[in-house]
């Protein structure tokens, strides 16, 4: 066993396993937190709520961690959009001006995403998040979820349909690459 440098804690074996899952794979979860949540101070609330459920089930687990530590988010923001109930007021999506020298054109289009994707039912948005933010294939993202391929496909199929209801005659303009001379 050893101290964490920062609280004096000692770490147990399985708090090191996590350190070294979130030091390879964090920024992906944070990124997945935040595309589930809408905001970067939710997703690191919704973040810690999984860490925390991990470690205290950590023994039961097993070997696959970050499997856990994904269905933990993706249920825990359905478990929160329940809550607040599934309605949202409509907010307009900002479409992204031409390509800026500074690159905030890239934020502009993210948060536009993010926007969209709060309007989806939690089940779409989750498959909507897994499939194409992360990229997972169908039966990664219904083993994650708990549910079959099949419901992949439709949740997926719908929430694209949904999205591009949502975007209509506005779709956001995406970024030019710069050309290479």
């Amino acid at each position: 066993m050893r101290s964490d440098p920062d609280t004096g804690r000692s770490v147990t074996g399985h708090g090191a396993a996590v350190e070294q899952l979130l030091a390879a794979r964090g920024r992906h979860l944070m990124q997945a937190a935040i595309a589930l949540t809408g905001s970067r101070p939710d997703g690191e609330d919704l973040l810690q709520a999984a860490l925390e459920r991990l470690l205290r089930n950590y023994r039961r687990v097993g070997s696959d961690a970050e499997g856990y530590l994904r269905r933990t988010l993706y249920n825990l923001a359905a478990d929160g959009w329940r809550r607040r109930g599934v309605a949202r007021r409509w907010q307009p999506v900002v479409a992204a001006p031409e390509r800026r020298a500074d690159g905030t054109d890239a934020v502009d289009i993210r948060d536009a995403l993010v926007r969209l994707l709060a309007q989806l039912p939690p089940r779409q948005r989750a498959v909507v998040v897994l499939r194409y933010w992360e990229q997972r294939s169908e039966a990664e993202t219904a083993a994650i979820l708990g549910c079959s391929p099949g419901s992949v496909k439709s949740a997926a199929s719908r929430g694209m349909s949904r999205l591009r209801e949502l975007v209509g005659d506005r779709p956001p303009k995406l970024p030019v690459p710069p050309r290479s001379v």
